[in-house]
């Protein structure tokens, strides 16, 4: 009977903290709502108070139109290229650092992960100028691998990844060893298995870290051809700052491929950074 007296309080509980999600969930998306909601209404004006959350009418003809005018094809080409190129050597090198981090004992392991903390603090600004000269001086500007080169590691993927190896069974590369596998096969083909979600983790984040790259591709590209799509609509902003359709119904082509990609991919997302904080 005491139970019976506690379930609607209970049932309400839970219809009170499931709307406050919901409606929390509605304010975080309010920006993309908003920016959609102009892309379908040509003429529209943005800055009207309220702000249209919710379109009046629905029209593609912002998109068709602002399709034809830029190459979608080749900038979304060229967003995928840097993306999969910053994916890969940021999920390799992060996993060749952190492994011997986590695994070896030597003199000043913990003094050096602790200065690679230390340098999160510093702004990603602060070394443009240090990328800048260092890309020049390798004869790589104009070329994406100038763009993914800077940030084909980051600290904050070697501390995850450190995580995650350190919640490896220390049998596993004993047993390793006990075979006669080098150090390099023991990470290649034992430890990289086991730290797949975080690994998974790594190349979301980094993925949509390259795709949303507006500013550093713009510095180190000589061919405007070769932009990403996030620098390529700087275009519409320049060429035709007065239609906020054309460039709302641009800002969603160019982000639809990172939603679709978080869809897939947020199972292991969870698994990873779940996986590095027990770690």
């Amino acid at each position: 009977m005491h139970d019976m007296r506690k379930k609607p309080f209970r049932v309400l509980k839970l219809l009170l903290l499931y709307g406050a999600l919901l409606l929390f969930a509605i304010f975080m998306m309010g920006p993309f709502l908003w920016i959609f909601s102009v892309s379908l209404m040509p003429g529209k004006n943005v800055f009207s108070f309220p702000p249209a959350i919710f379109p009046t009418f629905i029209d593609f003809d912002n998109y068709v139109q602002v399709w034809n005018y830029m190459d979608f094809p080749r900038y979304l080409t060229n967003t995928l290229i840097i993306a999969l190129m910053g994916v890969v050597m940021n999920i390799f090198f992060s996993c060749l650092t952190a492994y011997p981090l986590a695994v070896f004992r030597f003199k000043g392991r913990d003094l050096i992960f602790t200065l690679l903390v230390a340098t999160m603090i510093i702004p990603a600004a602060a070394g443009m100028v240090v990328n800048y000269l260092t890309v020049k001086a390798l004869g790589l500007m104009g070329g994406f691998i100038a763009v993914v080169l800077p940030s084909a590691i980051t600290v904050f993927n070697v501390f995850l990844m450190r995580q995650a190896f350190m919640g490896m069974p220390h049998e596993l590369r004993d047993s390793g060893k006990v075979d006669g596998a080098s150090e390099f096969r023991i990470w290649l083909q034992l430890a990289l298995p086991i730290v797949k979600p975080a690994i998974a983790v790594i190349g979301l984040l980094e993925f949509m870290g390259m795709w949303n790259s507006f500013l550093w591709p713009m510095i180190v590209l000589n061919d405007t051809k070769q932009y990403p799509i996030a620098s390529a609509l700087s275009f519409l902003n320049g060429q035709f700052s007065y239609n906020f359709g054309w460039i709302a119904a641009g800002t969603v082509i160019s982000v639809v491929p990172i939603i679709i990609v978080f869809l897939f991919t947020q199972r292991y997302y969870m698994e990873g950074v779940s996986g590095a904080v027990k770690g």
